[in-house]
C-alpha cells in the first residue's frame, strides 16, 4: 500500500511541476532573459533542492491540520482517504495543465482532504477554523503580490524610465533597487534556511544587499545598448534570472507539501499504527517529491508557462523582476510561518499589477476571467472527487 502511495504521490508531484513551473520561470520566458530549454533546467534542479531542503514546516500543515484524524474511524479509512485525495488533486491538476489551466495546486491537495474528511466523519471533522485561515491566505496572497509588484514597478519608472536619460539614471537607481531585493533575499533564506537570529539574518541580508548592488554598480558602467531603454532592460535581465532562480526554489520549498503530504500520513500510520502526535518529515519523502515535481517541469511544463508569460499582459525584464521579487517574497515568507499559500495566486495576482501600473488596458481581462473561473472550481471538484474515491477505496 505505501508503494501505491508513493506512485500515485509522484504522481501528484509530477503534475505540480508541470502546472506550477509558470510561477518561477513563466515571467523570465515572457520577458525572454532565458530560453524554454534553460528554464527548465534551472527550475528543475532549484525545485528539487527547495523541496529536499526546506519543504518539511508546510508539509506538516497540509499532512495534519486540515482533517481532525481522531474523530475518523479507523487507520484504514486514514489511509482510503489520504490516497483519495491524491487522486482526486492529481487528475485536475493534469487536465488543467494540458488544457493551459494556471490552477492552484494547494487548493487541488486541501479540497481532496476536505473531501475525504467529510466523507468519511462528516462535516464536524474539518477544521474549518483551520480551513478558514488557509482561504484567507488565498485571497491575501494575490493582493500582496499584486501591490509589491505595483510599487515595484512604479518605482523603477518614476526612478528610471521616466527620466529624460533613463540610461544615466539606471547607473545610481538600479543598483539600489536591486540591491534592496537582495538584502530581502538574504533576510528571508537566512532566516528559514540557517535558522539565523533576526539579527544574524539582517546582517547576512545587509552582506548580499551590498554584493549585489555593486556588482550591479560595476556592470551597468560596462554595458553598452543601443538606447537608453536597452540599457536600462539589460541591468535588469541578469537580477530578473536571479529573482527567477528565487522563485523557483522558495517555490519547491513551499508546494512540495502538496505531493508528499498525504503520502507522509500513510507512511506513519504503515510504520508505527499511530495515528497521533507530532508527523517527522523524511528527508527521503522531500527528495522524492521535489524529484517528481522537477520531471514535471521538463515534461510537461511549457503549456502554462505560455498562459502565465504571455497571455495576461506584455512583459519585459523590469516587469519581469517586479513580479518575481513581488511573487518569491510573499511565498517564501508563506514557507517560513508554515502556511500554505497558493503561489499561482501569488504570481497571477503580481502580473496583473504589473500590468495594471501600466493601464487597465494593457490586462487581457478574459484571460483573466478564466483563470478565476478554473480557480473557483478547483477546490469543489477536487472534493467530491475525493469523497468518490474514497467511498470506492473503503
Amino acid at each position: 500500500m505505501l508503494e501505491l502511495a508513493m506512485v500515485i504521490g509522484f504522481a501528484m508531484a509530477f503534475a505540480i511541476g508541470a502546472n506550477d513551473v509558470a510561477n518561477s520561470m513563466a515571467t523570465a520566458v515572457g520577458a525572454k532573459a532565458i530560453t524554454p530549454r534553460q528554464a527548465v533546467l534551472i527550475s528543475g534542479i532549484l525545485e528539487f533542492s527547495g523541496a529536499a531542503l526546506f519543504g518539511a514546516q508546510v508539509t506538516k500543515t497540509i499532512a495534519k491540520g486540515i482533517v481532525n484524524l481522531n474523530m475518523v474511524g479507523s487507520a484504514h479509512e486514514i489511509l482510503a482517504g489520504a490516497m483519495a485525495a491524491l487522486i482526486a488533486s492529481t487528475v485536475w491538476i493534469i487536465f488543467a495543465t494540458i488544457w493551459g489551466m494556471p490552477v492552484s495546486t494547494t487548493h487541488s491537495i486541501v479540497g481532496g482532504m476536505i473531501g475525504f474528511g467529510i466523507a468519511a466523519a462528516g462535516f464536524e471533522a474539518v477544521n474549518w477554523l483551520k480551513m478558514g485561515i488557509i482561504a484567507l491566505t488565498w485571497v491575501i496572497s494575490p493582493l500582496v503580490g499584486g501591490l509589491l509588484s505595483f510599487i515595484t514597478f512604479k518605482v523603477i519608472t518614476w526612478t528610471i524610465l521616466h527620466r529624460k536619460d533613463p540610461a544615466k539614471a539606471s547607473r545610481l537607481w538600479a543598483p539600489l533597487l536591486i540591491g534592496v531585493a537582495f538584502f530581502i533575499i538574504g533576510l528571508l533564506l537566512s532566516l528559514k534556511t540557517f535558522k539565523f537570529e533576526v539579527s544574524e539574518a539582517f546582517l547576512v541580508g545587509v552582506v548580499v544587499g551590498v554584493i549585489a548592488f555593486l556588482m550591479t554598480f560595476l556592470y551597468v558602467r560596462r554595458i553598452v545598448a543601443d538606447d537608453a531603454y536597452g540599457t536600462v532592460e539589460k541591468v535588469f535581465r541578469r537580477a530578473q534570472v536571479l529573482t527567477s532562480c528565487y522563485v523557483s526554489f522558495s517555490h519547491g520549498a513551499n508546494d512540495v507539501a502538496n505531493a508528499v503530504g498525504p503520502v507522509v500520513l500513510m507512511y506513519i500510520i504503515l510504520k508505527t499504527g499511530q495515528m497521533g502526535g507530532a508527523i517527522e518529515i523524511p528527508k527521503w519523502l522531500l527528495a522524492f517529491g521535489g524529484f517528481g515535481i522537477a520531471l514535471g517541469v521538463g515534461l510537461l511544463g511549457y503549456k502554462v508557462m505560455k498562459t502565465v508569460g504571455e497571455g495576461i499582459t506584455e512583459l519585459n525584464n523590469t516587469r519581469g523582476f517586479s513580479i518575481d521579487f513581488a511573487t518569491a517574497t510573499t511565498v517564501f515568507v508563506a514557507s517560513f510561518t508554515g502556511m500554505p499559500v497558493s503561489t499561482t495566486h501569488t504570481v497571477v495576482g503580481a502580473v496583473t499589477g504589473v500590468g495594471l501600473a501600466r493601464g487597465i488596458e494593457v490586462v487581457n481581462i478574459g484571460i483573466l476571467k478564466n483563470i478565476v473561473i478554473s480557480w473557483l472550481v478547483t477546490v469543489p471538484f477536487a472534493a467530491v472527487v475525493s469523497a468518490v474515491v474514497f467511498e470506492f477505496l473503503k
